[in-house]
């Protein structure tokens, strides 16, 4: 870093005067970018949690860039995908560094199944069974891979599809890798990375493996936290949710197949006339099938304490056959470390089995969820706030804590609440967007209640009508599997523009799809409300079908409703409605990413002013000019000038929130 550099504050290299503005073609300062900087900045410098929301076009990513990469300090980066995690490593930290002039060791650092793991792509291509040809020369490829990668990430290898079924095959899970008893240790992708981790000045990682070392699941490689100074947490909304997962326990049917394959395969490898496991390892597979078939065919989740009875025959039969797989690779675990391995992770699933197959305990909720062929099991605390604070407390280190999507009508108490934070410091900034002139929020009269048998058939009119006005170039979002499939219907023979329905094809795909078309309809869920960032014409609209309150139905939120009440708290006041608004916030963000786009946001649920709880929705939306015309939603899109009316027309409507209303 030069000595004028140096010189700066955090909040003055990202102004007119500082090296951004030569270094980044196009980089144009921005107040609230710099403000973020200047108290990410003195968060470090004393050693304090910060918790901040900046809105979309903010920079945020910059802005704690600069002060994390001036502050001489171990930081790790955690951000809410891997998607996000690779744009950070990739795009957006060399810019900050090279702007800076900063000599700093980065380092990205993936979860296990992202690294080939030699020992398992040795053990699949002895093994030489596959369903297909077609997976059997994709293994070829990998292996042919393995000999000239240095990083050993999957993601290098892009002639593989990322849903390729065969990658469990040849990487690794906490469950069944061998750590240091593995032959291939010394070569281990994972072990490197690792090691290139603990000699890193910043490592970026992901919310998934940061809360993975927080609880000790990935054991072999050691502790990644304990060293760090700086922990900032991007896209910090979805923690809470994270860390009930990893919290909790789960039990998969994925988990025990896997288990029954590699001890079929360690048994060829290392015992082969051990013919007492193959009757066993085939008694696993058979009640694991038998299991999921108890369940019914449909895909769904629920109560486990509902069902358990009736599950009780299936379940005594897989809880039988691990015991019996595990008995008996206990008495060939000495053959080899495969076989060694395969026996602990018989007994680590057996103790999950009982334990989120159990009884129902207090602050606990045990719940199943079900795919077409697949089950898993979960026991799910209710509450993280605890088991949050102890991992921050037991080392002294700044944590700041940032999205777009934190304050509930300007306030951080929801998430600190969530996350157990007492004492932090909380930041708000708005987008520097223009709103008002970028944007029109449509909310249409006339339709009926939610819960009406024809809502969504309504909802689709006014959707049609806005997506002639917009001439495609639209995502429609709903808050449900049956309500997406019911609007595919309807508009799969009626629309004259490219009609993309999630579960078609990979949402990375139909997102290439839909910036390809350039008037596409998307049709989307709860996948498509976040982490999607379309900028320009291609996304010109965004209608949303109701606002999106988690179903009661839904058994961790069922079970947190009772909590609640029975500690004497308001269950929809305290947390459906604060929930459902920074979901809103997060749907409601896909419109204008950049400040050249332009787009009506419709949002359709007549709650929104029938119901007092509307106001919380408004108030945490951008300022954006509301209407109920549907003439005036078409005007946007012809008057581009105007958005959709004059200056004297537009100052009548009632705005719809936005920062400091």
């Amino acid at each position: 870093m030069s000595a004028e550099t140096w010189a700066l504050d955090a909040s003055a290299c990202l102004g007119e005067s500082g090296p951004f503005v030569a270094h980044i073609p196009g980089f144009a300062p921005r107040a609230e970018q710099q403000a973020m900087a200047r108290a990410v900045e003195a968060a470090i410098a004393d050693g304090q949690t910060l918790v901040c929301e900046a809105g979309t076009g903010t920079g945020k990513t910059f802005a704690y860039l600069v002060p994390a990469l001036r502050s001489e300090r171990r930081v790790i980066i955690s951000t809410g995908t891997r998607n996000l995690q690779d744009q950070l490593f990739h795009r957006d930290l060399p810019m900050v560094r090279d702007a800076l002039g900063v000599s700093v060791r980065a380092v990205l650092l993936k979860g296990r199944a992202n690294y080939l793991c030699l020992h398992r792509l040795a053990t699949t291509l002895a093994d030489g069974r596959f369903p297909t040809r077609a997976q059997a020369a994709q293994l070829q490829a990998v292996s042919a891979w393995s000999r000239r990668t240095r990083s050993g990430d999957i993601a290098e290898l892009e002639e593989i599809p990322e849903n390729w079924p065969a990658w469990p095959r040849v990487t690794s899970t906490a469950d069944n890798c061998l750590g240091q008893e593995c032959p291939s240790f010394t070569e281990c992708f994972l072990h490197r990375a690792r090691r290139a981790a603990q000699e890193a000045d910043v490592v970026v990682v992901n919310h998934h493996l940061l809360f993975a070392d927080m609880t000790l699941k990935e054991q072999g490689f050691g502790e990644l936290l304990p060293e760090a100074e700086v922990v900032i947490v991007d896209e910090a909304h979805q923690l809470p949710a994270t860390a009930m997962s990893y919290f909790g326990q789960q039990l998969t049917s994925r988990q025990l197949t896997e288990l029954a394959r590699d001890s079929r395969a360690e048994r060829v490898r290392d015992a082969p006339e051990a013919s007492d496991l193959e009757p066993r390892i085939d008694a696993l597979e058979k009640a694991v099938r038998d299991f999921r078939l108890a369940f019914g065919a449909e895909p769904r989740r629920g109560a486990w304490e509902r069902e358990r009875g009736a599950l009780e025959p299936a379940l005594a039969e897989l809880r039988g056959s691990l015991d019996a797989l595990g008995g008996a690779l206990r008495g060939q675990a000495a053959r080899g470390k495969g076989l060694e391995s395969c026996w602990r992770r018989a007994e680590e699933l057996t103790e999950r089995l009982a334990w989120v197959g159990g009884e129902a305990q207090a602050g606990w909720v045990r719940w199943f969820e079900l795919s077409a062929r697949g089950f898993a099991l979960h026991a799910t605390p209710l509450d993280v706030s605890e088991a949050f604070q102890a991992h921050m407390l037991a080392a002294q280190r700044v944590w700041v804590f940032t999205s777009a999507t934190l304050a509930v009508d300007g306030a951080f108490e929801h998430f600190a609440e969530g996350l157990g934070l007492e004492t932090y410091g909380a930041e708000r900034w708005g987008s520097p967007f223009d709103y008002a002139r970028q944007s029109l929020l449509y909310m249409p009269s006339g339709l009926p209640d939610p819960a009406s048998p024809g809502y969504t058939a309504r909802v689709v009119e006014v959707a049609r009508e806005v997506v002639e006005a917009s001439r495609g170039r639209a995502f429609l979002l709903f808050t449900s599997h049956r309500a997406l499939r019911e609007a595919a219907e309807r508009l799969s023979e009626e629309l004259p523009y490219p009609l993309l329905v999630q579960g078609e094809a990979p949402k990375l795909e139909l997102l290439r799809r839909f910036r390809a078309a350039g008037n596409a309809v998307l049709l989307g869920t709860n996948s498509f409300w976040e982490g999607v960032d379309v900028r320009g014409e291609a996304l010109s609209c965004v209608v949303i079908d109701r606002l999106p309150f988690a179903s009661p139905g839904d058994p961790v939120t069922e079970a947190r409703i009772a909590e609640l009440r029975a500690e004497g708290h308001n269950p929809f006041l305290d947390y459906q409605l604060p929930q459902a608004v920074l979901a809103l916030k997060q749907g409601a963000g896909r419109l204008i990413r950049d400040s050249s786009d332009r787009g009506v946001l419709v949002l359709c649920d007549p709650r929104l002013r029938a119901r007092s709880y509307g106001r919380a929705f408004l108030a945490s939306l951008p300022p954006m000019p509301l209407t109920d015309d549907p003439d005036q939603v078409r005007r946007f899109y012809t008057e581009p000038d105007s958005a959709g009316m004059p200056d004297d027309a537009r100052a009548e409507l009632p705005a719809a929130g936005g920062v400091g209303e």
